[in-house]
C-alpha cells in the first residue's frame, strides 16, 4: 500500500525539488522558433512603425480645416502634392492644404487625419473638395503605435506563436534565444500490449499510452524520445529506463506503478534514484509516481489511458513548464450541472463532461475508456472533500 498526497501538494513538492534543473539554451533563426519558449524578454529597440502611416488611400489633412463640411458644403483644400509608397516625403501640411497618400505610406508632418478617397473630389490639379469631416487620428497609425523603444513585447518563458514571429520580424529580430526543447522519454509497459497496427488477441489491448504521450510531448513543444513498449519484466524495465535516462531530460513511464507483483517501477527506480511521492489523492491517477534519477524527473503514470491523460495534463505539464520558467494555463468557463454527480470523498476527481448552452453533462465512464476523452469537450474538478455535485450546482469547466 502507499500513502496518497494531494495533487497540489505533490506538484509543489516536485517543482521545489527540481528547482535547480537547468534547461539548455540555444539561439535559433526566427524561422525555426515557432512553438519554442523564450529564454528572456524581448523589448522594442526602436519605434514601430517609425513614422505616421496611412491606413487608407486618401488625403492627409488637418481635421480642423474640414470641420462641418458636407456634400452640400464641401471643404476646399489646396492639393500640394502626393507621397510615394516606401519613400519619405518632405511635404508638410499647413492650413487648408492636403497631400494624397496611398495605403501604408508615410503621412506628412502637420497632418493629423486622412480622408478616404471616396469622400473627396478633385476640382483640378491643385484643389480638392472634402465631402465628409474626420476626427483627429482617423485612418492613421501613429509613430510607435505598434511599440515604443524600451517597451517589453514578449516575456521570458513565452511560447512563440505565428503572430509573435511576425511581431519579431517587425522589430528586425532575425534570431532568438530559446530554451532547447526538452527531450521527453516515453515508455509503456504491460504484458497485454500490442502495437496499434496489430489486431489484439483475447486478453490483449493496443498500446494507447505511447502515441498519447508522444502527442502530448509535441503539443507542449518538446521532443519525444520513444522507446518500444516492453513486457512487465524488471530486467527489461531496468534496461529501458537506464537508456531513456541517458537520452532524455525527463522520462514518463506508463504502467507498473501500483503495488502488485508485476508492478516493477518503484523497485527499479530505487536502484538508481529516489522516489519523492508514490500515490496521489486523485481519481483517476492514484498510483502515480514522482521520482528523481540523476536530477531528472521520472514520472510513473498509471497504465489506465484516461488516468495517464489527466496526470500528464495536470501534473507533468505544469511541472515541465516550471522547469523552463513559464506557466501552464488552463482555460475554464462557468457553467451549471445538468444532472447530479456522486464522487468519492477523499480524492480529487476529474470528470469528463460535455458542455452545451452553459449546462454540464458528465460523460458516463468506466476505467480506461480513452475514447470518452474524444466524446468530451471539457472536464471538471471535484474537490477531495466533496461527496459530489447536485443538479444546477455551479462549476468551472476546463476546456479540452
Amino acid at each position: 500500500m502507499f500513502h496518497v498526497t494531494p495533487l497540489a501538494e505533490a506538484l509543489s513538492l516536485a517543482i521545489d525539488h527540481f528547482s535547480n534543473f537547468s534547461a539548455k539554451k540555444v539561439r535559433v533563426e526566427l524561422s525555426q522558433a515557432l512553438g519554442c519558449y523564450l529564454c528572456g524578454p524581448v523589448s522594442f529597440e526602436e519605434f514601430v512603425p517609425d513614422f505616421n502611416r496611412s491606413t487608407v488611400d486618401g488625403y492627409a489633412v488637418r481635421a480642423e480645416d474640414i470641420r462641418g463640411c458636407s456634400e452640400s458644403n464641401p471643404g476646399l483644400l489646396r492639393l500640394i502634392g502626393s507621397v510615394e509608397m516606401g519613400n519619405h516625403s518632405d511635404l508638410r501640411i499647413d492650413s487648408m492644404t492636403a497631400v494624397m497618400v496611398p495605403t501604408g505610406a508615410e503621412v506628412p508632418d502637420g497632418a493629423d487625419a486622412v480622408v478616404m478617397i471616396e469622400y473627396a473630389e478633385k476640382f483640378n490639379e491643385d484643389e480638392i473638395a472634402i465631402l465628409k469631416p474626420v476626427a483627429p487620428g482617423s485612418n492613421m497609425v501613429f509613430r510607435g503605435d505598434d511599440g515604443k523603444a524600451g517597451e517589453i513585447l514578449l516575456d521570458k518563458g513565452h511560447r512563440l506563436r505565428p503572430g509573435d514571429i511576425g511581431s519579431l520580424a517587425a522589430l528586425g529580430v532575425t534570431e532568438v534565444e530559446i530554451f532547447k526543447p526538452l527531450k521527453l522519454g516515453i515508455l509503456s509497459t504491460g504484458d497485454e500490449l500490442v502495437r496499434p497496427s496489430e489486431k489484439p488477441a483475447r486478453g490483449q489491448i493496443r498500446d494507447v499510452n505511447t502515441p498519447l504521450l508522444e502527442a502530448f510531448s509535441r503539443q507542449m513543444g518538446f521532443e519525444p524520445v520513444v522507446h518500444n513498449f516492453i513486457q512487465d519484466q524488471e530486467t527489461l524495465l531496468d534496461a529501458a529506463l537506464s537508456q531513456l535516462c541517458e537520452s532524455s531530460d525527463c522520462v514518463l513511464v506508463s504502467g507498473g506503478t501500483s503495488v502488485g507483483v508485476r508492478d516493477n517501477l518503484a523497485r527499479v527506480i530505487e536502484k538508481h534514484g529516489q522516489i519523492l511521492i508514490h500515490g496521489l489523492a486523485v481519481k483517476p491517477g492514484k498510483p502515480t509516481v514522482i521520482a528523481d534519477i540523476g536530477g531528472k524527473p521520472i514520472i510513473g503514470l498509471p497504465g489506465n489511458p484516461v488516468a495517464a491523460y489527466f496526470m500528464t495534463r495536470m501534473l507533468v505539464k505544469p511541472l515541465l513548464m516550471k522547469l523552463i520558467n513559464t506557466e501552464s494555463e488552463e482555460i475554464s468557463v462557468p457553467a451549471k450541472m445538468a444532472a447530479a454527480y456522486s464522487s468519492n470523498q477523499g480524492r480529487e476527481e476529474f470528470v469528463l463532461v460535455h458542455l452545451e448552452d452553459g449546462m454540464v453533462s458528465p460523460i458516463p465512464s468506466k476505467s480506461g475508456l480513452i475514447t470518452n476523452v474524444s466524446r468530451a469537450n471539457g472536464f471538471i474538478r471535484i474537490p477531495r472533500d466533496s461527496e459530489g455535485l447536485a443538479k444546477s450546482d455551479e462549476v468551472r469547466v476546463i476546456y479540452l
